[in-house]
């Protein structure tokens, strides 16, 4: 019979609790502890470090992120700063960086209150002074006002024009942004429907997203427009921003307008992204685009919204994400009728094929394997006509592949960013 003469619980206790709060605070745990408090030492370290810290089935991390939500909602200050110390200058694998440590707190308050929150907020900027230098991190002066929600960015409208209503989310990192990104949705849709893949790309890069003419919260203007109209817009508010060269991400519309702003403007675009589009329609197509602008001025959007819901999303995917569909389903029949025929003539009336040749950037089409509206063939005479430009088909995916296949869609667009 054999007998070892660690005790294993406690071993791994040890291990953990100094993985998670550090070496130099536990050995001056460890230091301190008598014989009125080692048998709580050793309580705490094998059941606390041990049986919770050492389950597999959530990451230190996030054990961290729940012990400090805990001790705000509890007001267990002492046990808030210790983990505030540690979750700031921690092993990396585990460390929270001031900006996740400040959502925590921005949650608690909202589920613990307002109060638990304040003091919370007291507690760690008191300690982010301390270790700010360490960490490299500094605490200054910012006025309220200034700060904007992440998730959404500054909001703005040009001073031109019909005004364009727009959101930049500055790169989360704190640096200077590695690109400028631009954002350009489809026809009868908003801003919104990048808010995903922009929170994403702006971890790094700046990200500006806008509303077209007629769409969302922009100005319409009367009568039809053309799509030199939508990209002379764009290169307006590239020009009011001062963005320099950006990455245009365009869906289906501004994947049009992206082509015609590189063909008009090539000094604003450093790379493009075309998604599910197109540089040209067939005649039957353009006809039918006429249609479509004369049934909305006669009964309005709502007697098409089905029929482009349709076209939209595959049946499949509308089955599944039966409140995705009915949201975007609401932005259509609520976008400005004059705004949403105007560009409609613009996407019927869409031409760029014979000039796509002088498109001199680097170019990722992407094309949906189940798309009719602009079917991979179309994204092929797209490769076709662009020097250098390549095609990606999303499997499972229609015409706003980026809303069904926003995993596949992203991992596109980052890794084409990536080797930019």
């Amino acid at each position: 019979m054999s007998y070892d003469p660690l005790d294993h619980d406690f071993e791994r206790g040890m291990r953990n609790r100094r993985s998670v709060l550090g070496d130099q605070w536990v050995d001056r745990s460890v230091a301190n502890a008598t014989n009125f408090n080692a048998d709580f030492q050793n309580l705490i370290t094998r059941f606390a470090w041990n049986e919770i810290w050492g389950r597999p089935g959530l990451d230190h991390k996030t054990r961290r992120i729940i012990v400090l939500a805990i001790t705000i909602a509890l007001g267990r200050w002492e046990e808030f700063e210790l983990h505030v110390r540690a979750g700031l200058t921690a092993d990396p694998a585990t460390r929270l960086t001031p900006d996740e440590m400040k959502e925590v707190m921005i949650q608690a308050a909202v589920y613990a209150g307002v109060p638990a929150g304040n003091t919370a907020f007291t507690h760690a900027q008191k300690i982010l002074r301390e270790v700010g230098e360490q960490i490299g991190y500094a605490v200054a002066p910012q006025a309220p006002a200034a700060s904007v929600h992440p998730g959404v960015g500054r909001e703005g409208r040009t001073a031109s024009s019909p005004a364009l209503h727009y959101t930049v989310r500055e790169p989360r990192n704190g640096k200077a942004p590695r690109h400028t990104v631009v954002l350009s949705h489809a026809l009868g849709t908003d801003l919104m429907m990048w808010d995903g893949l922009a929170n994403q790309l702006a971890a790094d890069c700046r990200v500006i997203a806008y509303d077209h003419r007629g769409h969302g919260s922009s100005e319409k203007a009367d009568g039809l427009y053309s799509m030199a109209d939508l990209a002379d817009d764009a290169a307006r508010l590239l020009r009011e921003l001062d963005s320099g060269p950006v990455v245009w991400v365009g869906l289906s519309m501004g994947g049009m307008v992206g082509q015609e702003l590189a063909l008009r403007h090539p000094g604003l675009v450093r790379a493009l992204v075309l998604a599910n589009t197109t540089s040209a329609y067939p005649d039957a197509a353009r006809e039918a685009w006429q249609q479509r602008i004369a049934t909305v001025r006669a009964e309005g959007i709502e007697v098409i919204a089905d029929a482009v819901m349709g076209r939209y999303f595959h049946e499949g995917f509308r089955s599944a994400q039966a409140a995705t569909v009915a949201r975007y389903r609401h932005r259509l029949v609520t976008t400005d009728a004059v705004g949403y025929v105007g560009c409609c003539h613009a996407v019927g009336t869409v031409d760029t094929a014979a000039r796509l040749g002088s498109i001199r950037v680097p170019t990722l089409v992407i094309a949906g394997e189940l798309d009719q509206g602009t079917p991979v063939a179309m994204a092929q005479a797209l490769v076709d006509g662009i020097s250098g430009a390549r095609l990606a088909v999303i499997a499972g995916a229609s015409h706003v592949s980026a809303v069904e296949q926003p995993g596949a869609f992203a991992e596109l667009v980052c890794g084409f960013i990536d080797g930019l």
